[in-house]
C-alpha cells in the first residue's frame, strides 16, 4: 500500500473524532510513520515497552497472553482499528501481552515521543488532547461491551459480533485463534459457522 494512501486513511479515522484543517493535518502527518508488519512478526512482545500507538490500515493482528506455556487470545484488531498495548504505551512500562500480525499488515504509527511533541505544538495541542480523550472513551466503551458480551452472550452471538467488525478478514485468520478467543473448541466454532452460513444463504 502506498504511504500516501495509508496516511489518508489515518486522517479519515482521526476526523471521525476531531476535524482537521489541511494545515493541522500537514503538521500532524510529520509525526506519523507508515510501517509494514510481516505476517507472524510482533508489534509488541511481553516484557518489552510498547512505545507507539497505531492504526491498522491493512491487515489484522492478534492480542494474546501466555500462561503456563499456553497462548490465550484476548482480542483482534482489523482494518480501521487502533492498536497498542495501551497501559505499556501510557506508562512506558513493559507490556504484559503480545501483539502479532496475522497477515502482512500496514500500520500508521505515532510514537510516544512524537505524541508528546505534537501535543506541545500550539497548532495541534487542542486537537490532539481532544482526540486522545475521545479515543480513550471509545475504547473504554468497546472494552466494557466486550466484557459484558462474555457474561451475557452465547459464543455464537459473540462470533456474529466479531463478524461485524472483522468481516472477510475473519475467514483469513486461523480458526483455532478465534475459537480460543471465544472460549470454545475449533469443532464448536465450525458448527457455529455452518449455522450462520445457512441463515445467511
Amino acid at each position: 500500500m502506498d504511504s500516501l494512501i495509508a496516511l489518508n486513511k489515518f486522517r479519515q479515522y482521526f476526523e471521525k473524532f476531531v476535524p482537521l484543517t489541511d494545515g493541522e493535518w500537514h503538521a500532524l502527518s510529520q509525526y506519523l510513520t507508515v510501517d509494514h508488519l510481516k505476517k507472524k512478526k510482533f508489534y509488541v512482545e511481553a516484557g518489552k515497552i510498547c512505545d507507539q500507538i497505531g492504526l491498522v490500515v491493512k491487515g489484522a493482528v492478534r492480542y494474546y497472553h501466555v500462561k503456563d506455556g499456553e497462548e490465550i487470545t484476548g482480542y483482534f484488531s482489523f482494518e480501521n482499528d487502533m492498536l497498542s498495548s495501551y497501559k505499556s504505551f501510557l506508562t512506558l512500562t513493559p507490556a504484559a501481552n503480545y501483539i502479532q500480525a496475522l497477515e502482512d499488515s500496514v500500520i500508521v504509527n505515532l510514537s510516544h515521543k512524537n505524541l508528546q511533541q505534537a501535543c506541545q505544538e500550539e497548532l495541534l495541542a487542542f486537537k490532539m488532547e481532544r482526540f486522545g480523550r475521545l479515543i480513550a472513551e471509545h475504547y473504554l466503551i468497546c472494552y466494557d461491551d466486550r466484557v459484558t458480551s462474555f457474561i451475557t452472550q452465547s459464543p455464537e452471538e459473540r462470533y456474529s459480533k466479531l463478524l461485524e467488525t472483522g468481516g472477510e478478514a475473519l475467514y483469513r485468520i486461523p480458526q483455532h485463534y478465534i475459537a480460543n478467543f471465544l472460549g470454545i473448541t475449533p469443532v464448536s466454532l465450525s458448527r457455529i459457522r455452518r449455522r450462520i452460513m445457512k441463515i445467511s444463504a
